[in-house]
């Protein structure tokens, strides 16, 4: 362990995480905490912008105190979050709204508007479909709340606001970096700009928008108040850091063409690797974003809150045991459940789950709903489970067949599986069997936060190439090779899934219609 240091601090949906590595990568310290979810009415799903703020100076107390180094030799701090979401604040940098969050589905209609005027251009522009993310929010705001948006300054992501609170900037040096464009609905990605014709046709003021800016820009220094609440040291940089999905590229060393990555999180995410822009225009299913690695871009799509139907499953229909493995300090409910699952063969007796259970972001289809079809008397809770791990893995496999479709010339290598789902070698395998494509299992557990701080090395000048410096850190370690015998059954699986995704999707359009 040695100096300089580096920190990173990742804003997620369910908590936030702060981590120190030394020059070499190495963890020195690590500390998380919750967040809350504030869900007051169907579709509505908000965070405090402030506890963001409040969550990441503890974190980074907590591991300054648990590494004992020398605050003066940290040398700088990253900050990353998640991405399709957007908060505002005012002149002074205090929040006018909640964190508007990419659970939210209250700016449905705006989305279906955009689609109607501009989806193309959209889809052309910013490499991203309008669903759920920031330009839909912003008419919602300022449609729908006129007041508050009248009293906006600036939009802002939850990285960005911890970083310019943590710097003491006001709403003039608000800024976004190039990682998020694609989700803003208005900006030119390849340009790196705000698109006038995309601002013009969605009637979005340009003052309401903040700078744009590369990832390990410096765009300021902690303040006193920020340090001594933290334990740094006044004017310790920082840079601006990026989307959590990249930052999780860079930190699991996915810098190459053809390799992937599963964000196993609250979200569930696939991500690959590509040679350049390549948007989605047929499908508006995959997004094309830029890496925090210069010209590399990447594509992707992901389940709104895949992960969650996990979690809503285990504390809804474990609760009692959860809480019982809990007092006796043994092993988690979902040890327990990943367990059973392994237990069930694959396909799951025939059980299929449609995953989207706040509507499907990647295509946008926000009437489609969670789904278990084909259970009888012989299944059990854990055919229920695995239908749930196989339910993600056969939306990957739709991703996939799009992305092959997109990317003709990519051989797609493996998959780098991360967050806390990427612990279960359950889902590991039946992952790399619906895919047919290894799946990669790391030297460490940390990502995000690991790529957050590799950025700001690159910001305050300890790394010059962020490429190299994410091949040196991390290392595969061993595969999940997909089995021949279980390729088989998921293909036909697979079919199975697509088939009752449109049989949900056409009974939701009847019953809309009445």
């Amino acid at each position: 362990m040695k100096g300089p240091y580096l920190v990173g601090t990742d804003i997620g949906t369910s908590g936030t995480k702060s981590a120190i590595f030394d020059s070499a990568g190495d963890l020195v310290a690590e500390a998380y905490v919750e967040s809350k979810l504030n869900c007051p009415a169907p579709g509505v799903v908000e965070q405090d912008q402030m506890e963001f703020y409040e969550s990441a100076l503890t974190t980074i107390r907590e591991c300054v105190e648990k590494a004992g180094i020398n605050p003066h030799e940290v040398a700088g701090i990253g900050v990353d979050g998640q991405m399709a979401g957007i908060g505002a604040i005012d002149e002074e940098w205090n929040p006018v709204t909640v964190y508007d969050s990419w659970l939210d589905t209250r700016c449905e209609p705006y989305i279906q508007h955009i689609l109607d005027t501009v989806g193309d251009q959209v889809v052309r522009l910013t490499g991203c479909a309008p669903s759920y993310n920031h330009g839909p929010k912003m008419l919602w705001w300022k449609h729908e709340r006129p007041e508050a948006f009248r009293r906006i300054a600036r939009f802002v992501v939850p990285g960005a606001f911890v970083a310019g609170r943590m710097a003491g900037l006001r709403a003039v040096n608000a800024f976004v970096d190039h990682t998020y464009l694609h989700f803003t609905g208005v900006a030119d990605a390849r340009k790196r700009e705000w698109s006038d014709e995309l601002c013009e046709a969605l009637d979005v003021p340009k003052r309401v928008l903040p700078r744009i800016v590369e990832p390990w820009s410096v765009i300021g220094r902690l303040t006193r108040e920020s340090a001594d609440r933290c334990g740094l040291v006044q004017g310790t940089p920082i840079v601006a850091g990026a989307g959590d999905t990249a930052a999780g590229l860079l930190g699991s060393g996915v810098t190459e063409t053809g390799v992937a990555i599963d964000v196993a999180g609250t979200a569930s995410v696939l991500a690959v690797c590509i040679p350049g822009y390549c948007p989605d225009l047929v499908h508006r299913t995959m997004s094309c974003a830029r890496s925090a690695i210069p010209g590399v871009w990447y594509s992707y799509a992901y389940i709104n809150g895949g992960g969650l139907c996990l979690r809503w499953f285990r504390d809804e229909f474990c609760k009692y045991e959860k809480e019982a493995l809990s007092r006796a300090g043994v092993e988690s409910m979902y040890d327990v459940l990943n367990s059973e699952a392994d237990q069930v063969p694959p396909g799951s007796s025939g059980l299929i789950f449609i995953p989207h259970l706040a509507g499907r972001v990647s295509p946008n289809q926000p009437g489609l709903r969670g789904t278990w079809h084909g259970f009888s008397w012989s299944h059990t809770r854990a055919h229920f489970y695995r239908a749930m791990l196989e339910a993600i893995a056969y939306e990957y496999a739709v991703y996939m067949r799009i992305l092959k479709e997109l990317q003709p010339g990519v051989v797609f290598r493996e998959v780098r599986g991360i967050a806390g789902g990427a612990r279960s070698m359950v889902w590991n395998h039946v992952k790399a069997d619906v895919l047919g494509i290894p799946y990669a299992v790391l030297s460490r557990s940390e990502f995000s936060v690991l790529g957050a701080a590799m950025i700001a090395g690159k910001g305050v000048g300890l790394f010059s190439d962020l490429g190299d410096t994410a091949r040196a850190f991390v290392k595969v370690i061993s595969r999940v090779e997909p089995r021949p015998e279980s390729r088989r059954v998921y293909d036909s699986m697979i079919e199975r899934y697509e088939d009752l995704l449109h049989t949900c999707l056409d009974l939701q359009e009847a019953w809309a219609q009445g």
